[in-house]
């Protein structure tokens, strides 16, 4: 389990970024697989949220999950809902207490925000998609829609390095059209591949909506004995992949 320092001063909250150990799953998905999109054993992966559950001290029905698809949508969650049952959004946010908000990933941004003014909570999955076409904005937004006198934190947790994520030309082309600006965001690895620094991005994207960004800094790929990867299961030609969990919650 890891976390951010900054967020662990604030007592009225708990949060883990969690690791892939300390669960039931086998195989590939050895050992808190925590994706129900998985293919692996769904009696396993339901003994692994019930570990969270634990580790998190919710009750039952209260660990909120997503059904991520790396869209730009977000979902304001009001009270508890059926046990994991998925909600179709790429970030929640709550203003309950003692409700989960979970973000699963292997490779993507896990984000967790705080908004210390007005106690209010909630998870982001920041894929490159994601990222791109406004998840982070749309969160931002919809916290301060609420309130606009806010004061928000962000601790953005395990995920691909800059020097694991290797993208090719049409890749690089999209962001920079977008903005010249995005070119700070590579780094050239071949003449045909770049290298691209998705933490940074998402970190500005984050310090741009003036809010606060603190790191948890683990890349995802190159750490195999803590975090699933999508890419390094690609590069060893699995089949499926894990998901590791990321959870906060007010008390």
């Amino acid at each position: 389990m890891f976390y951010s320092k900054k967020f662990k001063k604030f007592k009225e909250i708990k949060h883990y970024f969690f690791s892939k150990k300390g669960g039931f799953s086998k195989g590939i998905y050895n050992s808190l697989n925590c994706g129900i999109g998985s293919k692996d054993n769904k009696k396993n992966i339901l003994k692994n949220l019930r570990y969270i559950e634990r580790k998190m001290s919710l009750k039952k029905n209260n660990l909120i999950l997503m059904n991520q698809t790396h869209s730009s949508k977000v979902v304001q969650i009001k009270k508890s809902v059926l046990n994991y049952k998925k909600i179709n959004a790429d970030a929640i946010i709550t203003e309950a207490k003692n409700l989960g908000l979970a973000v699963v990933t292997a490779d993507c941004v896990p984000i967790i925000v705080y908004d210390v003014k007005n106690k209010i909570i909630g998870c982001i999955h920041a894929g490159w998609k994601g990222a791109f076409t406004g998840i982070i904005k749309n969160t931002i937004f919809k916290i301060k829609k609420i309130n606009s006198k806010n004061k928000i934190h962000a601790a953005i947790g395990p995920c691909i390095g800059k020097n694991s994520y290797e993208v090719d030309l049409n890749f690089y082309k999209k962001f920079v059209s977008k903005s010249k600006k995005n070119k700070r965001y590579f780094l050239k690895k071949n003449n045909e591949k770049k290298l691209f620094d998705l933490r940074k991005y998402v970190s500005d994207k984050l310090r741009d909506l003036g809010v606060k960004v603190n790191h948890v800094n683990h890349d995802t790929f190159k750490e195999k004995d803590n975090f699933f990867s999508y890419r390094r299961s690609r590069k060893l030609k699995q089949k499926d992949y894990g998901r590791c969990i990321s959870v906060i919650k007010m008390i």
